[in-house]
């Protein structure tokens, strides 16, 4: 048995980016960019207007209300050229278009009568007011872009100022999902007798396309060798692999045996953790395969604390961990010693710090604490319990925003 902290660097040590390619930029969207990316360009490329308003020369202006001449107007999409400001003149100018030569400051429309011949100014001016500079956002050959960013909405707006229609990025790691069991029925199926629904591998999906990663489900795996035999074949032929249930050391629990005869190498068997204690990690070749408790909280779980990181590991992604920090409970939680224990949480935000309280019954077999659960909290092996007003290391459980 491995411990939790020997099981999280395991996993990490042997998994990596599966690979790159280019795609399109609104593609890219939530994506890690594989390469360093530069400006091609300065930008702006150009001097240009701040406001709309008229392009002045700055020593023309003194302390009180100053009359120009109208010589010109520069409309947004114009490139202005000919256009001079000269002494005691001015330019209409909209917003983004070229700033004229000899101008050296842009007066906002508000601070004049909005003349059109001529012109009063009625502000101060100074120099540089109201001009965006050539290259003040980027110049051109600097680095913006750093490989092992995460693709946002202001990261796709630069890429298109600067005319990148395609973007490297690393590929999204194909993940087969396989459930064991002779009692497992799929969805539209009423079960029998001694059946149940199979709900992992929906849940599985989910969680897989949540990280970023493209589910594939394979089906389900009978309780014998060439049932299982068929369908982990089929599973390895993925960038990974992750099974549900048959993990333990039942007469039914077949899949690290098929495993091994398909040529995986085992990195460990069970885990110092509760729930989730039968993990299985194995690699075949360069794939990592998962194979979880059936339980569905343990499922959950082991997937959250384990496959996760793996799997924004594989798309590139440097922060793979989800971020923790201090929960102070508000009631008891008991513990024996031995084994981190995985707790959910509800939250309360109380004076800027957090407060915690079990999310219902903790039983792994309690699914209903799952969906009440905002947070999980991560009780140290050596823990034998936590009272009122113990302070817990917690993180956030999926994608909890406080509304509250």
């Amino acid at each position: 048995m491995v411990s939790f902290e020997e099981a999280r660097t395991i996993i990490l040590e042997n998994v990596c980016a599966v690979g790159t390619e280019r795609v399109s930029l609104l593609e890219a969207a939530g994506r890690i960019v594989a390469d360093d990316l530069t400006a091609p360009w300065d930008l702006p490329l150009w001097n240009n207007s701040a406001m709309d308003g008229y392009a002045v020369r700055s020593a023309d202006q003194g302390d009180g209300v100053h009359r120009l001449t109208v010589t010109g107007v520069i409309n947004a999409g114009s490139r202005g050229e000919g256009l001079t400001v000269g002494p005691g003149c001015a330019v209409r100018i909209m917003t983004g278009a070229p700033t004229p030569a000899g101008c050296d400051a842009v007066v906002p429309v508000e601070e004049t009568d909005n003349g059109t011949q001529v012109v009063l100014v009625q502000a101060p001016v100074k120099p540089g007011q109201h001009i965006r500079v050539r290259g003040e956002d980027v110049t051109a050959g600097t680095l913006f872009l750093r490989k092992g960013t995460r693709i946002r909405p202001p990261e796709i707006n630069m890429l298109a100022g600067f005319g990148m229609a395609l973007v490297p990025v690393y590929r999204r790691p194909t993940v087969a999902i396989l459930s064991t069991g002779d009692e497992l029925v799929e969805l539209g199926q009423t079960p029998g007798a001694g059946e149940i629904i199979n709900s992992n591998t929906l849940s599985l999906a989910a969680s897989v396309t949540e990280c970023g990663a493209i589910p594939r489900i394979i089906g389900i795996a009978r309780d014998n060798r060439e049932s299982h035999l068929e369908k982990l074949r089929e599973g390895l032929r993925a960038d990974v692999l992750i099974t549900s249930a048959g993990v333990s050391a039942g007469d039914c629990d077949l899949v690290r045996d098929v495993l091994a005869e398909l040529g995986t190498t085992q990195l460990f068997w069970k885990v110092g953790i509760k729930p989730g204690g039968p993990l299985a990690v194995a690699l075949h070749g360069t794939t990592p395969v998962f194979s979880l408790p059936g339980n569905p909280v343990s499922t959950m779980m082991t997937f959250e604390e384990f496959v996760r990181p793996a799997l924004l590991r594989m798309q590139g992604e440097q922060q793979v961990l989800r971020p923790l920090f201090p929960v102070v409970m508000q009631e008891s939680l008991s513990k024996k010693p031995g084994k981190v224990q995985i707790v959910r949480l509800r939250l309360e935000r109380q004076g800027g710090r957090w407060y915690g309280r079990s999310a219902g019954n903790q039983q792994t077999a309690i699914l209903k604490t799952m969906l009440d659960a905002q947070a999980v909290a991560l009780l140290p092996a050596e823990n034998s319990g936590v009272a009122v007003g113990d302070e817990v290391m917690a993180h956030f459980y999926g994608n909890y925003i406080e509304r509250e």
